[in-house]
């Protein structure tokens, strides 16, 4: 996969992609508080595409009252946040952040995987495989919550919405540096549709999938097992 990462921006990477998404901090917050329905005690909860271990951390402090035996992992492929990783974990010890390929990565015994915007980089050849993984990974009653940027079945629809976000993005961005991300973006980014995201996930075997947050072409959902 290609290592492409925003770690080194200068407002920082949790900053820059507030300002990427909008209120994004909202879906943010909204699955911190959906961890606390799935965490238990002597399991694993995977944090994929971890970057500065931001959300993790939020996890652990959500749910540390009553479920203060459990692994936290993070996993990351850009290499640019390693350093963001290290200082978190001397921050929070409890946390395992490493710098790994998801495509390698082994899900086991785990009541929460998590992913904010990272299938949307992974070839889509691989998509599938890694879908189902983590559905084989799951423990029953266990969830996949997940953020992803979509395309519009409708091109008119996907060309509205295309540049009412350019719009948000010009509140803290200029139209050279929005353009220079785009152009970065060409071969690396290559979203899917809702219907796609979903069909993949029935294809693994998650007969509950919901989506709970929308903005512009950005969807949150969660996938139960």
């Amino acid at each position: 996969m290609n290592d492409f990462t925003f770690a080194h921006c200068d407002e920082g990477f949790d900053n820059h992609i507030d300002h990427s998404i909008r209120h994004y901090s909202s879906l943010h917050d909204d699955i911190v508080k959906m961890s606390r329905y799935f965490v238990e005690d002597e399991t694993v909860v995977v944090d994929i595409g971890c970057s500065t271990g931001k959300t993790l951390a939020a996890m652990y402090e959500q749910n540390k009252d009553f479920a203060n035996n459990v692994k936290y992992r993070g996993i990351d492929y850009a290499e640019g946040f390693v350093a963001d990783m290290d200082n978190r974990m001397v921050e929070y010890p409890s946390l395992e952040l490493t710098q790994e390929d998801v495509r390698d990565f082994q899900f086991e015994n785990a009541s929460l995987v998590t992913s904010l915007f990272t299938l949307q980089f992974m070839p889509r050849k691989d998509r599938q495989e890694v879908i189902n993984r983590i559905y084989e990974g799951l423990n029953p009653g266990g969830a996949f919550i997940f953020g992803e940027k979509t395309y519009s079945c409708s091109s008119k629809v996907q060309d509205m919405l295309t540049f009412m976000h350019y719009d948000f993005k010009r509140e803290s961005f200029s139209p050279e540096e929005i353009m220079d991300k785009e152009q970065t973006l060409r071969n690396m980014l290559r979203p899917n549709t809702w219907t796609e995201l979903s069909d993949m996930l029935k294809n693994a075997g998650f007969e509950s999938v919901q989506t709970f947050w929308q903005n512009h072409l950005f969807v949150g959902a969660i996938a139960v097992k």
